[in-house]
C-alpha cells in the first residue's frame, strides 16, 4: 500500500505538521482484498485510513484543503462519484482547549495491484489511479499553508 506514505509526505506542507512530525499517526482500519476480476492476477486494496493529529492548533481548514487535494490527485475516482464522494472523508475532533485539538480524519481509500506473468516470471505493480479533473493550480496550497 502506498497511500499512506504518500499522504503522509502531502501533509509537510502543512506548517504544524512539517515542525511536529510526531503529531501524525496513520492507521490502516477495516482493510479488505478483493479481486478485480481483471484478466490475469490482480486485486484491489480497500480500506479505512486513519489519521490522527494530536495537539493540532493550526488551521484546521488548511489541513483540510491538503486532505482534499491529496484525494483529487489519489482518489479521483471517489471525488466525482456523488455516491462514494459521501463516504470517502470523515472526521472526529476532540476540543483540548480553544487553540488545541485532537483531530481524527477517516479517509476510505482503494489502491490497485495487477500482477501479470511473462516466462514464467511474476511481476507485482501497483496501478496508477484514473486521471481525475485537470487542476487549476496545482500549487496553490504551496502558496496558502
Amino acid at each position: 500500500m502506498n497511500k499512506p506514505s504518500s499522504l503522509r509526505s502531502a501533509l509537510n506542507s502543512v506548517p504544524y505538521l512539517s515542525e511536529n512530525p510526531d503529531a501524525l499517526h496513520l492507521f490502516v482500519d477495516d482493510g479488505k482484498v478483493v479481486s478485480t476480476g481483471v484478466p490475469g492476477l490482480g486485486w484491489e486494496y480497500q480500506y479505512t485510513l486513519n489519521m490522527v493529529v494530536t495537539d493540532f492548533s493550526g488551521d484546521q481548514n488548511v489541513l483540510t484543503a491538503v486532505v482534499l487535494q491529496w484525494l483529487t490527485e489519489n482518489q479521483p475516482d471517489a471525488l466525482q462519484n456523488p455516491e462514494l464522494r459521501e463516504r470517502l472523508f470523515r472526521f472526529e475532533v476532540e476540543i483540548l482547549k480553544n487553540d488545541l485539538a485532537d483531530i481524527s480524519i477517516y479517509l476510505a481509500l482503494t489502491e490497485r495491484v495487477l500482477v501479470t506473468v511473462r516466462d514464467g516470471v511474476a511481476t507485482v505493480e501497483a496501478v496508477a489511479e484514473p486521471d481525475g479533473p485537470a487542476s487549476h493550480d496545482e500549487h496553490w496550497l504551496a502558496h496558502h499553508g
